[in-house]
């Protein structure tokens, strides 16, 4: 019998490669009624056909019309003429030795994303990807290193989670117990510079007819996009991190260039006026321990200031930096990450370290695609 390399997994080949202009996956209720009553479904049909074409699709998680056997074979041959409900090819599947599981899915334009699922005690925590590259050119990150190709679908967001479901087995959707318990939006590109999609996306996510996914159960991470942060918390209500990583305007100006646009005042201020944050939830910010650059003592205690002077709720999520070819910065020693954390903790603010999951993998924080794409591509050389 045939082995497989260690941490690579049977990849579940589709029955067929979906078709982006005729899948129903990422449509509201409202717009699949409509395109039903473009195909002459009678009127008084179209709003239970599209709730029981939802429920096959966000509750037992067909991948074809000739599962949803409830519908009579005449109408599900209709709707397979017109529609589709498939997946996108996996090019790989890999599993890391502490359980984190990354895939690699390629679109009908032959683009690829990554999305990677991280098991925990208490939870499984899905990373699904909102661009195709990334246009903010933060300088730790190796995934800022693309360029931006382009914003995904709502059908690619959410096709991500279905393809996780699909690998974990996590069919028909389960009320108690899931396996993908949270979402962060934290994959690649920068979800505020896609918010329509992300939104739309989000809301069939958490919509009680389909995978009913709380709001409290989904964090968007964003690098700083102060106007969309404001839609963001007015408009989809979800948990906020920010990718701060720096305490002055001039740090972090040089490692994340976005901050020329919208410098840590005007983020920390959108932050404090957040509308996403009620019964007591918290902002997350997210801290990227760079050696020599932002790991100081004194780092510590004016990121602790900056939070009580904006009057945020907030903790601060620690990363050590996920180290990658070509990179200029170190991860500080085990000493230096504890000290840095202690220093918040002793002022009153959570900042537990971020045990790193799935680089074996290359799934960690800021790695990406890149090097995936990279391997492949010197495979095909050799």
């Amino acid at each position: 019998m045939k082995t497989l390399p260690l941490g690579v997994e049977p990849v579940v080949a589709p029955r067929h490669i979906f078709n982006d202009s005729r899948s129903l996956i990422g449509l509201t209720h409202k717009e699949v009624a409509e395109k039903l009553r473009e195909i002459g479904i009678p009127e008084k049909q179209c709003r239970m056909r599209a709730q029981q074409i939802w429920h096959w699709i966000y509750f037992r998680g067909a991948k074809s019309f000739d599962e949803m056997k409830n519908i009579s074979k005449e109408m599900r041959n209709k709707f397979a003429e017109h529609f589709d409900v498939g997946r996108p090819e996996i090019i790989e599947a890999l599993i890391s030795k502490d359980g984190t599981r990354k895939w690699l899915m390629k679109f009908p334009d032959r683009q690829e994303v990554e999305t990677v699922f991280i098991p925990e005690a208490d939870r499984g925590t899905l990373c699904i990807s909102s661009q195709v590259g990334c246009t903010l050119t933060c300088k730790f990150c190796h995934t800022g290193t693309q360029r931006l190709v382009r914003n995904l679908s709502p059908t690619e967001i959410v096709m991500q989670l279905l393809v996780a479901r699909d690998y974990l087995g996590e069919w028909p959707s389960p009320s108690e117990g899931r396996l993908v318990s949270t979402i962060v939006l934290m994959g690649m590109g920068e979800p505020l510079y896609n918010f329509e999609n992300v939104k739309k996306a989000m809301q069939i996510v958490m919509d009680d007819n389909g995978i009913n996914l709380s709001r409290r159960r989904i964090t968007l991470s964003t690098s700083g996009v102060v106007p969309e942060i404001y839609r963001c918390g007015e408009e989809l209500g979800v948990n906020l991190a920010i990718s701060l990583h720096a305490v002055d305007d001039e740090t972090r100006s040089e490692i994340m260039p976005i901050n020329k646009k919208y410098p840590i005042d005007e983020l920390l201020t959108a932050c404090k006026n957040y509308g996403g944050i009620k019964n007591s939830r918290k902002i997350t910010f997210e801290y990227i321990l760079l050696k020599g650059i932002n790991d100081s003592d004194e780092d510590a205690f004016k990121l602790v200031k900056l939070i009580k002077d904006y009057k945020i709720h907030a903790k601060v999520n620690l990363i050590p930096f996920n180290p990658w070819p070509g990179s200029s910065y170190e991860r500080p020693g085990k000493e230096r990450i504890s000290k840095f954390s202690k220093i918040i903790f002793d002022q009153g603010i959570s900042a537990p370290i971020r045990t790193t999951r799935g680089e074996d993998i290359l799934a960690a924080c800021g790695q990406l695609k890149s090097e995936s794409e990279k391997a492949r591509k010197s495979i095909k050389k050799t």
